[in-house]
């Protein structure tokens, strides 16, 4: 889209024209191009829920990061911490192309104003959790995330191109360590079927609510900020776990999941709304304990930023300004 925001020789209406002629065409609309304030809001919505998904998301993980049973398994969850906080702060730039900034926005989550995926608001209470999240969250948010590589606001499908490429390795180490404690003992095979039931419902939930409840998912795939429903990305996930379950041996803890053949697709029990929104509500397990712990860390890393602030503007005040006096 060539249009800018600032170009005076057309009306609104002719802006408007040229925005859904892009959206037809499944072209990118780029940030300086003119969009309608509803697509903008939508946008910093939606990025930045992601963004903060994947910082609260440090949270349950980071939890074992001391208790690693070895200096490897350490090392790779500490590595994909990491990476969480790089996709972070990748989405957080993208939601400032749409002029918000990322304070605004984490002022805003641990206000409560805004929201995070609902996943992580559930404790992980082994170590075994670690390789449950890898396989069942991951691979959740994968399917979630691939279409949007191709969603209609530029900065946010870049992005996710990489997001995307990292999650798909995070979702193979945790694959990798389910497998390895399958093939140790009988306990350690008990600890990871107990994980996959207490994890298998709430990853169901990380696609939002059903179509018919979901008040978003209309208009943002009329904006091709999404091309696939809730449900539809749900029965994805569950058609791809199922084989993996039973190639690695363990079972979901859902009597109605059965293959339908007239269908193509896997049955499956619904999920439990009320817990959904309950969660969603602040009434999860651990919403109170992640939402004080970002706020804490946000408090106590204020003199941090306060301090870069400061040293970039001495740096801009002290540096040669122009060609000229760089080359003298």
């Amino acid at each position: 889209m060539t249009t800018q925001m600032n170009d005076n020789r057309f009306d609104e209406a002719q802006l408007q024209e040229q925005f859904d002629a892009t959206i037809e065409a499944k072209d990118r609309i780029e940030p300086r191009d003119w969009m309608p304030e509803a697509y903008r809001k939508t946008l910093i919505r939606q990025v930045a829920q992601h963004a903060h998904s994947e910082i609260i998301g440090m949270q349950p993980e980071g939890n074992w990061i001391s208790r690693a049973p070895s200096l490897r398994r350490k090392a790779i969850l500490l590595a994909k911490v990491q990476d969480e906080a790089g996709h972070g702060l990748y989405l957080y730039s993208a939601a400032e192309t749409l002029g918000t900034t990322r304070n605004e926005l984490t002022e805003k989550l641990v206000a409560g104003k805004q929201k995070y995926s609902s996943i992580f608001n559930y404790p992980t209470l082994s170590y075994t959790d670690v390789g449950t999240i890898g396989w069942l969250v991951d691979g959740a948010a994968i399917c979630n995330q691939v279409p949007l590589c191709r969603t209609s606001f530029g900065p946010y499908g870049r992005a996710m191109i990489r997001i995307c490429k990292e999650e798909s390795f995070h979702q193979r180490q945790g694959y990798e360590l389910l497998m390895t404690m399958m093939r140790g003992t009988e306990a350690q095979r008990e600890m990871v079927q107990e994980s996959v039931n207490r994890f298998w419902c709430p990853a169901l939930m990380m696609f939002g609510p059903p179509d018919d409840n979901s008040p978003n998912t209309e208009q943002s795939m009329a904006w091709g900020i999404k091309t696939h429903t809730n449900d539809e990305l749900r029965q994805k996930f569950v058609d791809m776990s199922v084989p993996q379950a039973e190639a690695l041996g363990v079972t979901f803890p859902d009597e109605n999941l059965k293959w339908n053949e007239e269908r193509g697709h896997y049955d499956f029990s619904t999920p439990n709304w009320d817990e959904f929104w309950s969660v969603v509500k602040g009434d999860g397990p651990c919403n109170a304990q992640r939402l004080a712990h970002r706020k804490r860390a946000w408090d106590e890393g204020a003199w941090v930023r306060e301090a870069a602030l400061a040293f970039a503007e001495n740096q801009a005040a002290v540096e040669p300004t122009t060609a000229e006096e760089a080359a003298k």
